[in-house]
């Protein structure tokens, strides 16, 4: 997935992988999906999709600051 972010474009196919979290499972209308990415440049934000009952019905990427990922990554244990 590509998206144009406060003029910055991120691109999950270009970034690497970092961090993922799943919570339920396949299917799951409540289930949802969190892939943290690190771009070649040091950027770090969220792919996020999920069930239709889930915070994320839709894909959805989102910034994440770099001093905000070790809390990010914590909390998602």
């Amino acid at each position: 997935m590509k998206k144009r972010i406060s003029g910055i474009d991120y691109d999950t196919d270009a970034s690497e992988l970092v961090y993922k979290k799943t919570f339920g499972n396949y299917g799951d209308p409540w289930g949802y999906e969190e892939t943290l990415y690190k771009t070649a440049d040091g950027k770090f934000f969220l792919y996020c999709f999920g069930g239709m009952n889930s915070p994320f019905p839709k894909e959805t990427m989102v910034r994440l600051a770099a001093d905000k990922v070790d809390a990010w990554k914590e909390s998602r244990k």
